[in-house]
């Protein structure tokens, strides 16, 4: 059985679990493939096509999605042990998570918005009217581990060698 790639992120109505029955029905030979409400992307990550167009309307995950694209994984995984180190962030640590979050609604930084969520009540995204982050801080259940940097690298690792193209339509 073919092993997927799992999106790093926890993402709400997520796909994966169902990619053992979606992804064999699409057709062998796909030009142009629309995920058109890609969320965490796990459907547009695990299919052979020439062209992935992804759109959501959250126009932070995109932004994310790209800055993957773009970035050396190498770099991304310093930044976010730079930013763990920064905040003191742990299982532990509710001000450390308090903190990020306030710098990530200020700035929009979108590693921060990774690192969050890591850290975040069950790994989930949520943002409130004002597309402030609100998620509360996942104590004792969520943080930064193997697994999600297992996944990250794999995800990052398809985004550099497949041909994405992100849109935020609604």
């Amino acid at each position: 059985m073919k092993e997927y790639i799992k999106c790093p992120l926890n993402y709400t109505g997520g796909k994966y679990k169902l990619l053992k029955d979606i992804i064999p029905i699409l057709p062998s030979d796909i030009d142009n493939f629309v995920d058109l409400f890609a969320g965490g992307l796990n459907v547009g990550i695990n299919v052979s096509a020439n062209a992935i167009y992804a759109n959501d309307h959250i126009v932070f995950l995109s932004e994310m999605y790209m800055y993957f694209q773009k970035h050396d994984i190498d770099e991304i995984l310093k930044k976010i042990d730079d930013t763990i180190k920064k905040y003191n962030l742990s299982k532990e640590n509710k001000e450390g998570y308090i903190e990020l979050r306030k710098e990530y609604n200020n700035s929009k930084n979108v590693m921060d918005l990774f690192v969050l969520t890591c850290y975040s009540f069950n790994h989930q995204i949520r943002f409130n009217s004002k597309h402030e982050y609100n998620v509360p801080f996942g104590r004792n259940r969520s943080s930064y581990n193997e697994s999600i940097k297992r996944n990250l690298i794999r995800f990052i690792t398809a985004l550099q060698q497949n041909n994405y193209i992100f849109s935020n339509k609604d």
